[in-house]
């Protein structure tokens, strides 16, 4: 890391001892593992906001290039937005943060202030570029401009997630309501598109109503593709020799439960067998760049496992709230 850079680190952490034990001198032990923790988080902020350009910029691709020029709309929130673009005097853009707004608000309450600070953060640009960057429209078939618009916007959908956010605060809004109705994620979001679906049947025309339901398929498909094929909830499987440590993190800081299996390394470093406690946790997608995050600052060399967990019955996870511990 650049020596400055370390040196303010350094600097930040040595402020914030002194002040939690006044009279009592900070010794270097104490900083280092403070440091480290704010360069595990300074690298992930960087990587998870590039993420977010990335996003909003493929977002505002598929919007201005695609769907807008041709009154075509999409599901979820953009899809509220696009419809209402198409019936009031309202700019997307405002449209884009007044429709989701209700949606951060909840996740500000449900999955804490941080995911809410950077969706608001990740709307507020696509807001902006949709209204003050020009993009070419790229063509007025309406095949193309379904699958490609839906490919663009998914392609941005996805990418804000993989960096902690959403450009789309439905998905926020039917983890509130599949954990209070018992309904999985997947059922309450087609429950509201089915009901976007028909407004935009009686609004515009039934044929811009199948149109968007094939732009939403390509959506779907492609957030599904640029979060590595991760959908409602994550299991997660974490082999590291700081299993004590990782499992304070998890209970206590994330409040996640979590499952302790006694396992034995097939070949360690020495070349001998070694016990450690193997861990697995499930956590919903919207958690796992915090989850890696936390996992980084514990040990970067741990071996996490990720498969998808299409549903799941009992347990913990859809009756504790999502907002972080601190």
């Amino acid at each position: 890391m650049n020596p400055i850079l370390s040196k303010l680190l350094v600097d930040i952490a040595k402020r914030k001892l002194e002040k939690k034990q006044v009279n009592k001198p900070v010794s270097q032990k104490q900083i280092v593992p403070l440091v480290r923790n704010y360069q595990v988080e300074l690298v992930h902020a960087v990587k998870e906001y590039i993420y977010i350009l990335i996003g909003v910029f493929s977002a505002g691709f598929g919007l201005k290039g695609f769907l807008l020029p041709n009154s075509f709309i999409d599901g979820g929130a953009t899809g509220i937005s696009l419809l209402l673009e198409n019936i009031t005097a309202l700019n997307l853009g405002v449209l884009l943060v007044i429709v989701n707004l209700p949606f951060i608000i909840l996740a500000s309450r449900t999955i804490g202030k941080k995911f809410a600070i950077k969706s608001i953060v990740a709307i507020s640009l696509l807001a902006l570029v949709v209204h003050f960057i020009h993009y070419p429209t790229v063509t007025d078939d309406k095949l193309l401009i379904a699958v490609f618009g839906g490919f663009f916007l998914g392609l941005g959908i996805g990418m804000s997630m993989r960096g902690g956010s959403v450009i789309d605060g439905t998905e926020v809004l039917a983890i509130f309501l599949g954990r209070k109705l018992s309904l999985t994620i997947g059922d309450v979001l087609l429950l509201i598109n089915i009901l976007i679906f028909s407004a935009g049947a009686y609004i515009l025309s039934i044929e811009t109503a199948l149109y968007a339901m094939l732009t939403y398929l390509a959506a779907g498909k492609t957030v599904d593709f640029v979060v590595d094929g991760v959908e409602e909830y994550v299991g997660v499987t974490i082999i590291s020799n700081k299993h004590a440590e990782l499992k304070i993190m998890l209970t206590q800081k994330l409040r996640r439960a979590c499952t302790i299996y006694a396992g034995k390394g097939g070949y360690g470093t020495s070349g001998e067998s070694v016990k450690k406690d193997i861990i697995y946790t499930v956590v919903t997608r919207l958690e796992l760049a915090k989850l890696q995050t936390e996992i980084d600052k514990i040990d970067r060399n741990a071996f996490i496992i990720m498969g998808i967990v299409k549903d799941l019955r009992g347990g913990m996870i859809k009756k504790k709230p999502l907002k972080d511990q601190h």
